[in-house]
């Protein structure tokens, strides 16, 4: 089976906000069978909605809208709804009720006879209780195609499509079976592994496809296997993956889609109960930001020092004027400087310091734009690491966030080898 996703709102199309629905949903199909064929945004135009609908009548099995279910004059995907379909509103009680509670619990806002119309639904369709909003979702089928419309508010449209879409998906209709299998690599380029697995790969099973997928530092290998036989395709991914192990075992770091290497090293951190902080200067708090990313970080990650100026690194984290004067800030004696005081400050572990020039512009050093040292503090040592991870700004920064997490993985992944 497969799906289209249509977003609809100009806000996305001038850029104004960015287009996250789409990327949700598509993973929430793709676990239960359904392949999205293809993803578009359209403006809020009747004639441009109606067009593209037409489009899609009988080419896919669902059509899932995101977007113009607002109260306001300008939402205008209920009405277009109804044209469509040759339907008209009427008044769901059910929603109406639903409206009146969410607002009695916001006792500052007045319910408005705009918020209460929201209950207006296409006779003809199902609808999807909107738990968190006033929109509800609606499903209606015409023909042999699904069209499904949801609110465009990200928290409302989840809740959706967890709750509402994917069971009644599940329970209705016959789907093939879908397993991928995401191997995550740190340390070598794209076709630097394409060339080592050249010969596995060519000798993949016709029902498995590989992907590439490189980040700045890291590629991610998704086998994606296809069939109706469940077991059939688990026994052929696990053999494959068994086999990849085996040629490029040295470079993988993790398994399974969100198995990211932040996620890796928390769970390295909580299996051994050792903690972890950052100083910061030219990333500017970002590996602070990814590792607090993960749910349960506060177990391991205790805090950082953003020292992106030169008197934080010597008033905060203590870091030696002498040791700036005679290296300068950008260089592996600072960087092992801020990684020891950082872990003493804090108390933790482990610690990760980098310091270096992401550029446009290199400040108080001889070093050229994109060279970074990496300091990483143990419990028993502190070493640091220099790069040269070129141009421009964002490429330095999103590499020496992925090889800070990669480095201090290696030391923890070292230290309890032994």
């Amino acid at each position: 089976m497969k799906a289209t996703i249509v977003t609809i709102g100009d806000e996305i199309l001038i850029g104004q906000i960015i287009d996250t629905n789409s990327g949700f949903i598509a993973k929430a199909l793709d676990k239960v069978g359904v392949a999205v064929h293809e993803m578009i945004s359209i403006s809020d135009d009747r004639n441009h909605i109606l067009d593209t609908f037409s489009r899609l009548q009988n080419q896919t099995d669902f059509v899932i809208i995101t977007g113009g279910l607002g109260p306001t004059k300008d939402d205008i995907t209920k009405h277009t709804f109804c044209e469509y379909f040759e339907d008209s509103l009427v008044r769901n009680q059910a929603v109406e009720d639903h409206i009146v509670k969410l607002f009695e619990k916001i006792s500052t806002i007045r319910l408005s006879q705009v918020n209460k119309d929201q209950a207006l639904v296409p006779s003809k369709c199902t609808v999807l209780h909107n738990a968190h909003g006033t929109a509800p979702g609606m499903w209606i089928q015409k023909e042999n195609t699904v069209f499904i419309s949801l609110p465009g508010v990200p928290f409302e449209m989840k809740a959706i499509v967890t709750n509402e879409i994917i069971p009644k998906i599940v329970k209705e209709f016959k789907r093939p079976y879908i397993l991928h299998k995401t191997i995550l690599t740190y340390g070598q380029g794209e076709s630097m592994i394409a060339e080592r697995i050249e010969a596995w790969e060519n000798n993949l099973p016709e029902f498995v496809k590989l992907a590439y997928l490189p980040n700045p530092g890291r590629v991610r290998l998704r086998l994606t296997a296809r069939g109706t036989d469940k077991e059939l395709l688990e026994r052929a991914v696990a053999d494959q993956v068994t086999s990849l192990t085996k040629i490029i075992g040295d470079i993988i770091v993790g398994f399974d889609e969100g198995e990211t290497l932040e996620v890796v090293l928390g769970k390295l951190l909580t299996q051994y109960g050792k903690t972890v902080s950052t100083a910061e200067s030219c990333t500017g708090g970002k590996i602070a930001q990814i590792l607090t990313s993960i749910p349960g970080s506060s177990q391991y990650f205790k805090g950082s020092v953003v020292s992106y100026a030169k008197e934080v690194k010597v008033d905060v984290l203590g870091v030696s004027e002498q040791t700036i004067e005679k290296y300068t800030v950008v260089s592996a004696e600072v960087a092992e400087e801020m990684a020891t005081q950082v872990r003493k400050i804090l108390k933790t572990d482990y610690s990760i310091a980098v310091t270096g020039n992401a550029g446009p512009t290199t400040d108080e050093t001889n070093e050229e734009v994109g060279v970074v040292f990496i300091a990483i503090a143990s419990p028993s040592e502190v070493v640091s690491h220099k790069f040269n991870f070129g141009q421009p700004r964002e490429k330095v920064i999103d590499r020496t966030v992925n090889k800070s997490m990669e480095l201090l993985q290696k030391e923890i992944l070292e230290d309890f080898a032994n």
